[in-house]
């Protein structure tokens, strides 16, 4: 994604048809945050599915205040030895022209601030995943506020904005490899790290309660992921936001398929839930390579991706973390593959003139990729686990045990996803209330990645 640069002469008007792309766009990438919740509200057991849905709508209130009051000057505004950006006409948005312009673009300055909110609102949302069943509301929403402004903030800063030590290192992150997948991947991991496993990890049935829902959901994704992609180039000017847009759907779909063969391979059976994740491994991995290589890199971006991804997300049962969701097998690597590839397959003839490896670039791109890649993967883990330590140590990051098995839906918002009574409403006194029957027969054990 292009940050603001100064033209010295040929100043840009205000184009209406880029300002309504833009908006559009913008619209899109908000759709994404809803989309997410059904898609991990559907992978949850039934008594996990409203604190699922929540955690994701959450942030839609949180973040877009703080992005107003702060985020957008420190990830925007003037660099601060590049780390941290800051413009105090940002604060608050209230320092702003109406028509005044995002420097060297075309769209004012709150279409780009808005269109960047949306961001640094699913960004956070991703995290929530590995999570699932065990996490205080209260502890994730302060956690989400701390954590947007402590790493999101100046992670975007280090990526987009002028000055930030990874976009003069000459990183390629077209829409969020770094600042956002690879970001809240490491995030999920560090906090799992620190809050532990679910009850019942390894042993008990944690089958996705509704897969028509994590199919919705993933199809909204990637319908939202359009404007994700295609609106980071800013504008619709010089043809390299259609390439963005055909390369996403070429690569989603080259994951997809990858996913599934590997998966028929393993497990035999082509699952839904394989094609969902297949599909949103390849979306995590063309975002940040997808305008720097052609369509058929973009097949080969997709298939690696589906096929790694698929193979990582078993891992925790290696390894013993309970990413419940598998946020780190997706997105962390996915994210890690999608921004390394570029060092292989840019073409240096879409968004820069930077080569990979295949194309005579030699390594000097990978060894970039690398640096952003491990330098955001190490900061925003280490003080994500950091940050859950500290919040765990003063109010408790976790319910109690009791309630997790009894169920947080009820624990949490006094509330039930499905209302088996048939007498309406669907709210039940804590007291009176028992687990369904069916939150651990509700799906066909077909996938054994999500089988604990």
């Amino acid at each position: 994604m292009p940050p603001g640069i100064a033209l010295a002469a040929d100043a840009p008007q205000l184009s209406a048809a880029n300002t309504g792309f833009m908006l559009i766009c913008s619209a899109l990438v908000m759709l994404m945050t809803p989309a997410l919740a059904f898609f991990y509200g559907g992978m949850v057991r039934v008594k996990s599915t409203l604190n699922m849905l929540m955690m994701s709508f959450i942030s839609l209130g949180i973040v877009t205040i703080l992005w107003v009051l702060y985020g957008f000057s420190l990830a925007f505004g003037t660099d601060k030895g590049s780390l941290i950006g800051w413009n105090g006409d940002f604060v608050g948005l209230s320092g702003i022209g109406v028509v005044e312009l995002w420097d060297g673009y075309t769209i004012p300055i709150y279409v780009f601030a808005v269109f960047q909110l949306m961001f640094a609102i699913l960004t956070p949302a991703l995290i929530s995943g590995a999570l699932a069943d065990r996490v205080k509301f209260t502890a994730w929403a302060l956690f989400i506020a701390l954590w947007v402004t402590i790493v999101y903030f100046p992670v975007a800063h280090w990526v987009w904005g002028t000055g930030g030590w990874a976009y003069d290192l000459g990183v390629i992150d077209f829409a969020g490899g770094t600042a956002v997948h690879i970001n809240a991947g490491a995030a999920a991991l560090g906090v799992i790290l620190v809050i532990g496993k679910r009850v019942g990890f390894k042993k008990d049935p944690m089958r996705p309660h509704n897969l028509p829902l994590v199919m919705l959901g993933a199809g909204l994704l990637w319908f939202g992921w359009f404007g994700f992609n295609a609106g980071s180039w800013l504008g619709n000017d010089d043809g390299v936001g259609a390439v963005m847009f055909l390369n996403t759907q070429v690569a989603t779909g080259a994951a997809m398929l990858a996913w599934l063969i590997y998966e028929k391979i393993r497990h035999g059976a082509f699952t839904t839930l394989g094609a969902a994740s297949g599909a949103v491994a390849g979306l995590v991995a063309i975002t940040p390579s997808g305008g720097a290589v052609s369509p058929l890199g973009a097949i080969a971006v997709g298939a690696i991706a589906g096929l790694l991804c698929a193979m990582a997300v078993g891992l925790k049962f290696k390894f013993g973390y309970d990413d419940s969701l598998d946020v780190v097998g997706v997105h962390l690597v996915g994210g890690i593959v999608g921004s390394l590839l570029v060092g292989f397959f840019a073409t240096g003839g879409v968004q820069s003139d930077a080569k990979g490896l295949f194309y005579g670039g030699g390594l000097d791109q990978l060894g970039k990729q690398a640096a952003g890649v491990f330098g955001v993967l190490a900061y925003s883990l280490v003080v994500s686990a950091l940050l859950a330590f500290l919040i765990d140590k003063t109010m408790g990051m976790r319910v109690s045990e009791d309630d997790e098995v009894s169920g947080i839906d009820q624990v949490e918002h006094a509330e039930t996803a499905y209302d088996y009574s048939g007498a309406g409403g669907g709210s039940l006194p804590r007291s009176t209330s028992a687990p369904l029957a069916t939150e651990t027969t509700a799906a066909p054990a077909t996938n054994k990645k999500v089988d604990a």
